[in-house]
């Protein structure tokens, strides 16, 4: 049973708090069994005031720490003094000193504020709330701050995006340690998909565009349907009726990405659930997921995961043994291209 401790702040927003217990605990395998143990704590075991008005009673105090295999840190708005370069209080900085080594360790939105102000992401990649970003940055010049991605996975510390980003984290999450249909299965039963398109960017706040303005929505699932053909950017333009560049700029604006990274991400998502669901041969996987060759489908699992096509097969396979370490992504990423 993988142990996930919870650590509530005060201000802790009750929806971003609610994440890890809702995915976590929808995680179950083919019998029905829970596959993760998930307990909320605070730094001193007593309640904490959420920013909804009321009181928020926990089960442990910062003692569940020690026992965890993953920390997730959600996020809290009475905190942004960090921002301002106040220190992290004795009391936080001592329950962040109580992770065991080796533990993984998740912030949601905000809550990279205590990782950072703890020193944690010096030197390393890291996302938060779009809103908050510039400030972030500021305040953390030594972070690597993306603020276009959903999450980011650094190995042994993940962070994510604003609040429902910590869905997609989480989801993510299951996947690396059970495998896909784990994975879907409790997005289901969370009414979610299982991982969403493109990063923050589209969330970000820009002039609302006319009601009669084209998107590419429809051609984005125009080509879902067609991923094992040929998709160049002309015939995706072409099927939205826009110009090339019209479609280029407009497609970035709407997914976060540009039309060859979406197209190369939705292509990864097939490979992956055929390697993990079937037994085809690479070369067919890869003619199915639309990159022609076993060669092309191993050259993007490389850059993208790290692994192979068939060590990914051999860590995801259902019911074939999973992997203690599974094979992550490497470095920071977005939306359906690596999340899931």
């Amino acid at each position: 049973m993988h142990r996930v401790a919870v650590l509530a702040l005060e201000g802790v927003p009750p929806f971003e708090l609610g994440i890890p217990s809702r995915v976590f605990g929808n995680a179950r395998d083919d019998s029905g069994n829970g596959l993760y143990e998930v307990t909320v704590c605070t730094a001193d075991g007593q309640p904490v005031s959420s920013d909804a008005g009321f009181t928020i009673g926990v089960s442990a105090g910062a003692e569940a720490l020690e026992a965890a295999d993953t920390v997730v840190i959600p996020p809290t708005h009475a905190m942004s003094e960090l921002l301002r370069g106040a220190p992290l209080s004795q009391a936080h900085a001592g329950a962040l000193a109580r992770i065991r080594p080796g533990a993984r360790i998740v912030s949601i939105c905000t809550g990279s504020y205590v990782l950072a102000a703890a020193g944690m992401l010096d030197g390393r990649p890291a996302t938060t709330h779009w809103f908050k970003a510039r400030e972030f940055q500021r305040a953390f010049p030594r972070i690597k701050l993306d603020e276009d991605v959903l999450f980011v996975d650094d190995g042994d510390i993940l962070t994510s995006a604003g609040v429902a980003a910590g869905i997609d984290l989480c989801l993510y999450l299951v996947r690396a340690d059970h495998g896909t249909a784990v994975a879907n299965r409790a997005a289901r039963l969370c009414v979610v998909p299982p991982w969403r398109d493109g990063g923050q960017a589209q969330y970000i706040e820009r002039p609302v565009p006319e009601p009669t303005a084209a998107t590419t929505t429809a051609t984005r699932a125009w080509a879902l349907e067609r991923l094992a053909e040929p998709l160049t950017l002309d015939r995706l333009a072409a099927h939205a009726r826009m110009s090339l560049r019209t479609f280029t700029r407009r497609f970035r604006e709407e997914a976060g990405m540009t039309p060859v990274q979406w197209l190369t991400g939705q292509r990864l998502e097939v490979a992956r659930h055929l390697l993990e669901s079937s037994d085809l041969p690479v070369d067919l996987v890869a003619h199915r997921a639309g990159f022609g060759s076993a060669n092309s489908l191993r050259q993007h699992m490389r850059s993208t995961l790290g692994v192979s096509p068939i060590a990914y097969r051999r860590t995801f396979r259902p019911g074939d043994g999973q992997a203690a370490g599974p094979a992550r992504p490497r470095g920071a990423h977005a939306g359906s291209a690596h999340a899931g």
